[in-house]
C-alpha cells in the first residue's frame, strides 16, 4: 500500500466515541527545530527530557516520524493543513507567500464545537490570519517586533517595573546577545528563566486554560521557538551541558569535504567546527530542549492541578530537525535523520482505550497530525487530507504489523544551493534519498546504521538494492508537472522550485 494510496479516516472508533458525546481536550505542543533522537526516551547520551518522556512512555512513542519538508513555513503548512507538501503547494523554504485554504486542523475543530487556542510560533502568512483559530497570541521570533505579543509581554513588564527588558526596548532585549537566528555560536542567554519565549508561552497557555470556556473542550495549541537558534538557553542550562561529555557529529563516509578551521559563516550550512566550538554549539542546543521540558512541566502540572491532563491528548512533535554539524551539515532542508526526523510522542486519555506504553516503527509523518487529532475528536477528516490518524495503530489488539503506508515520502527544493533539491522515501527501516538536480542517489541501513555513516548506493549489488526504491518514487512523483518522471525513468535537472506549479491536487 502507498503513501498516497491510504485511507485517510479513523474508522469506526471516532464516530464510536462522537456517539458517546465525550470528547478530549486537544493539546498540540510543536517544537522548532528539535532532531528525533533527542530526547531521553530515544536513549540519547546526555539530553534531560523526562517530562516529555513521560508523554511517550505512558503513551505512544514513534521511533521514525519525519517531517515531509524538513524547513519551518512548509511544515507548518504540512501540520495545520494535513496535506502533503506537494498538496498544499509549498515543497521548499519561502516566506511571505499568502496561504489560504478552506480547512485546518484548528478551523474543522472550531467548527465541531471546540474553543481553540494559539500561544508561539505560527509562521504563516499573513500574520495574524487565524486560519481557524479563535484567539492567536502570535510570537514568531525574538528578534522581530512586528506581530510579537511575547516582547510586546517584555515591553510591559519593564514599564510596570517587574523585570521586563530592564529598561531597554523589546527589541534590543530580543537581540542583546548578538547571536544570529540561524547560526551555530553557542553561548548562555543574557534573559532569566522567566522571561524567555518558552517561558512566556507556557505562561500564556496557563492563563487561557484558566479563563477558557468550561462547557466545551479546548485546543490549544503551545508552539515553542526553541531549540531552534539562537542556541542560548538560560544560564543555568548551558552551564549543565557544557560540564557534561557530550557527543560529537557523526561523520558518514559519503559526508563532503569540508575544510575544518576558523573563519567559517556561523550562519553556514556546511561546517567543520573545532571540537570546542562544537561543545559550545551543542550545549546551547540541548540546554534549550532541556529548558523546554522543564516547562512542559509547568504546563502538565497545571493541567492535572485542574484536572484537566486526564481528558486531555496530548501531541508533541516539530517542525523539522537540525543537523548539528553531522555530515559537516547545519540547519535543516536535508534529508538526513538529524534534519527530517522529529519527535512524536503521543499521550491520550485512559479512557480512549488505546494502548499505553507502546513504539512503533511506521513511518509517520506531519501530515497525520490533523487527522489523527481530529479523530480523536470525532470529527470527520475532509477529503482535501492526505495524512492519515494514527490512532489505529493504537487499539487494543491491534498488532505492529497492522496495515499502514508502505513509505513515506519527503522533499526540499534546494535553497541556498540549487543543486541540494531533493526527495527522499522512507520505510522505517531503510531510506532512499534522489537529487532531483544532479540525480545522484543514496541509500541507507536504518535499521542497521540509524546515524547513515554508509551509504549503499555504491558497489556491485547496488543497482539490485536501489531498482525497487527508484521505482516507489517513479510512481509517487508521476504526476508532478515538474516533469520528474518520463517513460519510468526519474528525470534529474527538472526545475524544483519552492512552489508547485498549480499545486496539483495528488491522489
Amino acid at each position: 500500500m502507498s503513501d498516497s494510496a491510504t485511507s485517510n479516516s479513523g474508522g469506526a472508533t471516532s464516530r464510536d466515541r462522537l456517539a458517546t458525546g465525550k470528547r478530549p481536550n486537544l493539546l498540540l505542543i510543536l517544537a522548532d527545530q528539535w532532531r528525533g533522537d533527542s530526547l531521553g526516551i530515544e536513549g540519547h547520551p546526555v539530553v534531560s527530557t523526562p517530562n516529555l518522556d513521560y508523554l511517550g512512555a505512558t503513551g505512544a512513542h514513534f521511533r521514525r516520524a519525519y517531517s515531509e519538508c524538513p524547513s519551518c513555513v512548509p511544515a507548518r503548512r504540512t501540520i495545520f493543513s494535513g496535506q502533503a507538501p506537494a498538496v498544499h503547494g509549498m515543497v521548499g523554504m519561502k516566506m511571505g507567500v499568502p496561504w489560504a485554504i478552506g480547512h485546518t486542523l484548528a478551523g474543522e475543530l472550531a467548527r465541531a464545537g471546540y474553543q481553540t487556542e494559539m500561544v508561539g510560533k505560527l509562521h504563516l502568512h499573513p500574520p495574524r490570519r487565524l486560519y481557524g483559530f479563535h484567539h492567536l497570541q502570535l510570537a514568531e521570533a525574538t528578534q522581530r517586533e512586528e506581530n510579537n505579543d511575547y516582547l510586546e509581554w517584555l515591553k510591559r513588564g519593564a514599564a510596570d517595573g517587574t523585570g521586563g527588558a530592564g529598561g531597554a526596548a523589546p527589541l534590543e532585549v530580543g537581540v542583546a546577545h548578538g547571536v544570529s537566528p540561524n547560526g551555530w555560536v553557542g553561548r548562555p542567554s543574557h534573559l532569566p528563566e522567566h522571561k524567555t519565549h518558552s517561558y512566556w508561552c507556557v505562561s500564556q497557555a496557563t492563563e487561557f486554560l484558566a479563563k477558557r470556556d468550561p462547557t466545551v473542550p479546548f485546543f490549544l495549541n503551545v508552539s515553542f521557538i526553541d531549540p531552534h537558534p539562537p542556541l542560548t538557553p538560560p544560564q543555568f542550562y548551558y552551564d549543565r551541558y557544557m560540564a557534561l561529555d557530550l557527543p560529537e557529529p557523526v561523520v558518514g563516509d559519503w559526508a563532503p569535504n569540508v575544510p575544518p578551521g576558523k573563519g567559517q559563516d556561523p550562519n553556514a550550512w556546511f561546517v567543520n567546527l573545532d571540537r570546542e566550538t562544537m561543545r559550545r554549539c551543542r550545549a546551547g542546543y540541548y540546554g534549550l530542549m532541556n529548558h523546554v521540558d522543564d516547562q512542559v512541566a509547568r504546563l502538565l502540572a497545571f493541567m492535572r492541578l485542574r484536572g484537566l491532563l486526564d481528558d486531555t491528548l496530548v501531541l508533541f512533535t516539530s517542525d523539522h530537525g537540525e543537523m548539528l554539524g553531522d555530515h559537516h551539515m547545519f540547519r535543516k532542508c536535508f534529508p538526513y535523520e538529524g534534519s527530517a526526523r522529529v519527535p512524536f510522542l503521543l499521550r491520550a486519555p485512559r479512557w480512549m482505550g488505546l494502548r499505553p506504553g507502546v513504539a512503533l516503527d511506521q513511518p509517520v509523518g506531519l501530515q497525520d497530525v490533523m487527522p489523527t487529532l481530529l479523530d480523536a475528536a470525532g470529527v470527520e477528516v475532509p477529503e482535501t487530507v492526505t495524512g492519515r490518524s494514527v490512532l489505529p495503530l493504537l487499539q487494543q489488539g491491534v498488532v505492529s504489523d497492522a496495515p499502514w503506508r508502505d513509505a513515506l515520502h519527503g522533499e526540499h527544493s534546494g535553497l541556498y544551493q540549487h543543486d541540494l533539491g531533493m526527495h527522499f522515501l522512507v520505510d522505517g527501516r531503510a531510506k532512499y534519498v534522489w537529487w532531483s538536480q544532479t540525480g545522484r542517489e543514496q541509500l541507507f541501513d536504518l535499521a542497521g546504521d540509524p546515524n547513515e555513516v554508509h551509504d549503499l548506493a555504491q558497489g556491485a549489488d547496488a543497482e539490485q538494492r536501489l531498482a525497487p526504491w527508484r521505482a516507489r518514487l517513479v510512481r509517487q512523483l508521476r504526476e508532478r508537472p515538474e516533469g520528474f518522471t518520463a517513460g519510468g525513468r526519474l528525470v534529474p535537472g527538472r526545475p524544483h522550485e519552492q512552489l508547485v506549479p498549480a499545486a496539483p491536487a495528488i491522489v
